[in-house]
């Protein structure tokens, strides 16, 4: 038996297990444009902090961005007036229940989002970041390079006691080094297009 195909199907499913960002990687799709839950049409790059760019990988029905949901909303409104550009992005194929534009801007409104909630309307940029959850945290400095992956905090379905977003924010505000800079997302599987 042959094992050149089989290392290179295993190297194909490791690739894709990875994460396509590493720490210190540059945003990636930066200028891609998307259309917004507010009618605008914007991309990340618009869309940068003075301090940092949040990019959280969220949808409109999940059992753990419904629990994290006001973590996640009160984290983007108070540090996206702290010099952080704050962007939610919807990846999701919108055939899936809930995930339409029309139900974003419903959720947005409802949820009182205080920053961009951007549709990934082809889930391409999910998938050049290496999103793969519902929510994944990707946070980036000023110069653009990743310092933070993973979940917003410690806990699945229900927040636990560690915000690790939280954590990452407040050093890279501060302009310290974040601690634990790599953490593992979980939650719903996105809904590729």
């Amino acid at each position: 038996m042959k094992k050149g195909p089989i290392i290179g199907i295993l190297a194909a499913v490791a690739a894709m297990s990875a994460s396509a960002l590493q720490i210190g990687d540059p945003m990636v799709d930066a200028d891609t444009k998307m259309q917004g839950a507010d009618g605008t049409t914007q991309s990340l790059s618009q869309l940068k902090g003075e301090k940092g760019t949040l990019v959280i990988f969220t949808c409109n029905k999940c059992p753990f961005v419904d629990a994290w949901q006001a973590v996640m909303v009160d984290l983007g409104n108070t540090y996206s007036k702290k010099g952080i550009g704050v962007v939610f992005v919807n990846s999701n194929d919108p055939s899936v229940k809930g995930d339409t534009l029309e139900n974003m801007k419903a959720k947005a409104e409802k949820e009182g989002y205080q920053f961009a909630y951007l549709q990934d309307s082809t889930s391409d940029v999910a998938r050049n970041f290496g999103a793969k959850k519902t929510p994944d945290v990707f946070l980036f400095d000023a110069a653009g390079k990743l310092v933070y992956q993973g979940a917003v905090g410690e806990g699945g379905r229900s927040v636990g006691d560690e915000i690790w977003l939280k954590d990452a924010l407040e050093a890279l505000v501060a302009g310290q080094k974040i601690e634990n800079a790599q953490t593992k997302a979980v939650g719903c599987g996105i809904k590729f297009r």
